[in-house]
């Protein structure tokens, strides 16, 4: 089942809004543990009603290998779907790894599995082919996209990139945010922006996640990876059977057999290692990268 997405709401009020929706079924004493729903919370994923809904098809394999109902809630960005996990709203959320290293350091909200990082670069900044932007020191004095302000891929490794670069966002260039990676892509298309700068797995999925053709654009620049490509969070009240359960299946579902269906969500953790109740100290290396985007992982303790 899924739930329709929610307005953009704030932290705040967000308790409100989930429990508008029904997610507070979650809550142990709505339900037995072996009955009782598994509720996602996630940012909409694609909005091309052509194309399969990689969530969707999360839900549904999901459902298949644990047998129990899984009920899918959109929120408007990252850290709504902490909020909503560190509140108790819904059971899990599945983030990349600057989220998850800033919902672990609440001490609200567990890490239920992780995925290790790979040696991959993981953003890079796009231009349309006819900009005169050639390297990323071009874009000084210019105007930047990022797509969301807790995101990994689309804020804080290009701005670490732009920054070993020589770049200081707020000084060297301009930075708007677009509420997400397709509203990055908007900005550049219509001409808003000088650079977009996203996911590279995004720029290898092309259309829908990827508007942009071959030939109509060019990646300037390629961040470092990440020690932590991303994890399922869970909140901590999440009974015993159900974070077994999910651990058992979670594997299963991220599997190369699923990546065609999973698309993107599937594309940036299929393959990679699987550390199960990860210690909090994995996410440490995230500390550094935040600071050069102004943001303490304390902040949201």
């Amino acid at each position: 089942m899924r739930f329709p997405t929610l307005p953009a709401v704030g932290v705040l009020s967000l308790c409100t809004a989930v429990a508008v929706t029904g997610c507070q079924a979650a809550a142990p004493e709505q339900a037995s543990h072996s009955t009782a729903a598994i509720t996602i919370a996630t940012i909409p994923l694609g909005d091309d009603p052509t194309q399969a809904n990689p969530i969707e098809a999360f839900a549904d394999l999901l459902e298949a290998e644990t047998g129990r109902t899984v009920e899918v809630t959109d929120v408007p960005d990252y850290l709504s779907v902490v909020e909503a996990i560190r509140g108790d709203h819904v059971d899990i959320g599945i983030m990349s790894g600057f989220p998850s290293a800033l919902a672990v350091n609440t001490g609200e909200v567990d890490s239920l599995m992780a995925w290790a990082g790979s040696d991959a670069p993981v953003s890079t900044c796009v231009v349309l082919d006819g900009s005169p932007v050639q390297q990323l020191e071009d874009l000084r004095g210019k105007t930047v996209a990022f797509a969301d302000q807790a995101s990994s891929s689309g804020y804080f490794m290009p701005v670490y990139m732009l920054h070993e670069a020589g770049l200081k966002k707020g000084e060297d260039y301009e930075a708007i945010f677009a509420g997400g990676h397709d509203g990055s892509f908007a900005a550049l298309k219509q001409g808003q922006v000088d650079a977009a700068c996203t996911a590279v797995m995004l720029t290898e999925l092309g259309s829908p996640m990827f508007p942009f053709s071959e030939g109509e654009w060019r990646g300037i620049g390629k961040s470092p990876a990440m020690d932590v490509m991303g994890s399922v969070l869970s909140r901590q009240s999440l009974d015993t059977e159900t974070r077994q359960l999910l651990q058992e299946a979670l594997p299963k579902v991220f599997s190369e057999k699923n990546a065609e269906a999973l698309g993107a969500l599937g594309k940036g953790f299929i393959g990679l290692d699987e550390i199960m109740d990860p210690e909090p100290a994995i996410f440490d290396s995230f500390a550094e990268i935040a600071a050069v985007a102004d943001v303490k992982l304390e902040d949201l303790g």
